[in-house]
């Protein structure tokens, strides 16, 4: 492989790195190489790891209402986790994206082929976004 040839990425890894960036990327500061995380990182935690359930017993479109509502009212740091999502799901679609930017739109204008392919990726993305929160320890046990 020579410099210029850049590695492929599996599409796991792709996902790896977004949710680990989008997760490092809420701590405040870094005290002897460790890094903080303030209440709203650790609500963001929470919610998400949530998700999974909310997206299997509810469906997608549901599940990200359910967070969009508690961040107008009670979580506006949860806003970040639609757009986290959004931002992975939507840049990665295959297919043509209902509405660029914003997947709870996307599903209400998309078609069924569409949501199913949000909501395997969406499930998908949550895996690796949950690890690195509980690795970064913004969960409870």
């Amino acid at each position: 492989m020579s410099a210029e040839t850049k590695p492929v990425q599996t599409l796991d890894q792709r996902r790896a790195a977004h949710a680990w960036h989008r997760i490092i990327s809420q701590a405040t500061t870094s005290e002897n190489g460790k890094r903080k995380y303030g209440e709203g990182a650790k609500e963001y935690a929470q919610e998400a790891r949530k998700m999974p359930v909310r997206i299997i017993t509810s469906g997608l479109g549901q599940a990200l209402a359910f967070i969009l509502a508690k961040a107008k009212d009670k979580k506006p740091n949860l806003r970040r986790l639609h757009q986290d999502l959004s931002d992975w799901v939507l840049k990665n679609c295959p297919m043509r994206v209902p509405k660029p930017g914003n997947l709870m739109e996307s599903i209400l204008e998309g078609d069924a082929d569409f949501l199913r392919w949000a909501t395997e990726e969406t499930l998908a993305y949550l895996q690796w976004l949950n690890r690195f929160a509980e690795a970064e320890g913004l969960t409870e046990d």
